[in-house]
């Protein structure tokens, strides 16, 4: 085993207390989706779409990672076989306060603003709104939230196709399965035909008949019993 990809989910947010996505009743911290994570929703509203985001920011750090994240970071840091790679659905910045570096965040970051005209992507603290000025070429009323809403291509396909196509150990931690393109990389992974895959959830997601093995429970619970296997070179399957 060399290269190992791991693709996060809500879940292993969740057990830091931060609901990262929507409920099941279609709104996200009592909004609707269509009206916060939507672009045309942020050109009829941009000030609603602004103060969801930077009210979202506030929030968050209000949660720090948890065991899943750190065990992440530590596996990063001490597999010395091949490279770690974390590609993440979320939006909270949990993996790198956790210590992780290798992070590709395919639906973009709440802790950053990007410039619609300049197309500059710098980090943010605070709140901002239309009035803020690009960091890059001073203009206002060009920012927007560095998210990726529905109807929006995420981020990074490129880098990330060529993350899967050379990865020999694929593991997904607490994603449903449903939201895509996230949800085909294990169809992917299945077609290159190189790597085993492994998902850990609180229950199998809607692709969970494509993986090798399965490990139930909270991921701050599995997933530091997982990394020690992994860093002990005890066999997974």
């Amino acid at each position: 085993m060399k290269n190992i990809t791991i693709l996060t989910g809500a879940g292993i947010s969740a057990d830091s207390g931060l609901a990262t996505f929507r409920d099941n009743d279609g709104l996200w911290n009592n909004h609707k989706v269509e009206d916060v994570a939507t672009y045309d929703g942020f050109k009829s509203n941009k000030k609603l779409v602004y103060d969801f985001y930077n009210n979202l920011r506030s929030e968050a750090k209000n949660y720090k990672p948890n065991e899943a994240h750190v065990a992440l970071s530590r596996l990063e840091s001490e597999y010395k076989d091949g490279k770690v790679t974390i590609i993440t659905q979320n939006v909270d910045d949990f993996h790198r306060l956790a210590g992780s570096k290798n992070v590709i965040h395919m639906h973009g970051e709440l802790n950053k603003a990007r410039c619609e005209y300049c197309l500059n992507v710098f980090d943010v603290d605070g709140d901002f709104d239309e009035s803020t000025k690009c960091e890059k070429c001073g203009k206002d009323h060009v920012l927007r939230p560095h998210i990726v809403w529905f109807g929006e291509m995420p981020l990074y396909m490129a880098l990330i196709d060529e993350v899967l196509n050379n990865t020999d150990l694929f593991v997904a931690i607490g994603t449903s399965g449903v939201v895509y393109p996230a949800a085909g990389f294990i169809a992917r992974i299945k077609q290159i035909g190189k790597a085993k895959a492994v998902e850990l959830n609180l229950k199998k997601s809607e692709t969970n008949g494509l993986f090798d093995k399965y490990l139930e429970g909270k991921a701050k619970t599995t997933v530091p019993a997982f990394v020690d296997k992994v860093l002990e070179g005890k066999d997974l399957f």
